[in-house]
């Protein structure tokens, strides 16, 4: 690189040097802040059944213990959906997705944390897209038993939509077994 006059070199080198020192003064100041991840816990359970049956506090229990075990994560809000249907109920209509949403848009955390990913929905055609969101919000996203859902390359989106078709597929078992059960009891 060449300089017209010595003038110009010195005051690019002040202008980096100042630049520099400024950095300098922010470094120890950045690295002794480590900030804490803020996380947000998700806990659902579909029927009153599992409600009564105490699903929620096995979830509760297996994310704190998975929270703890992370370096620098801190469970900062915990929302809870009890007989809330995450095949049949949209987006839309829950309150707690609907909340992650805005908070996530708002800055509040950094992570959701679930205990299984289909406690974030089983709607095939809706609920991988609001993973995608949630991770292009830069939430990441976690869970418990099976890690964190990364949307990194074609391979992750496939990965992410084969998850919620066959948490759809099950929910369509469990209802078709359900209704059956339910004619044969009427018949007897």
């Amino acid at each position: 690189m060449s300089f017209a006059k010595a003038e110009d070199k010195s005051l690019i080198d002040t202008g980096l040097g100042m630049l520099l020192q400024s950095f300098a003064k922010q470094r120890p100041r950045l690295e002794g802040e480590r900030k804490m991840a803020r996380v947000y816990t998700l806990f659902r359970v579909s029927t009153v059944g599992q409600v009564d049956h105490d699903d929620i506090p096995m979830q509760r229990i297996a994310c704190r213990e998975f929270a703890q075990a992370q370096a620098g994560w801190e469970i900062v809000k915990e929302l809870y959906e009890k007989g809330v249907s995450g095949y049949k109920v949209k987006t839309e209509n829950r309150d707690a997705i609907m909340e992650i949403k805005a908070d996530a848009l708002a800055g509040k955390f950094d992570i959701l944390l679930v205990f299984m990913f289909d406690r974030i929905g089983r709607i095939s055609d809706e609920t991988p897209f609001v993973v995608e969101w949630l991770i292009a919000n830069n939430i990441r996203v976690w869970s418990a038993l099976e890690g964190e859902q990364r949307i990194e390359s074609h391979t992750d989106r496939l990965t992410n939509y084969i998850r919620y078709w066959q948490a759809d597929g099950e929910s369509q078992k469990i209802s078709a077994r359900t209704s059956n059960s339910m004619g044969v009891l009427t018949q007897e």
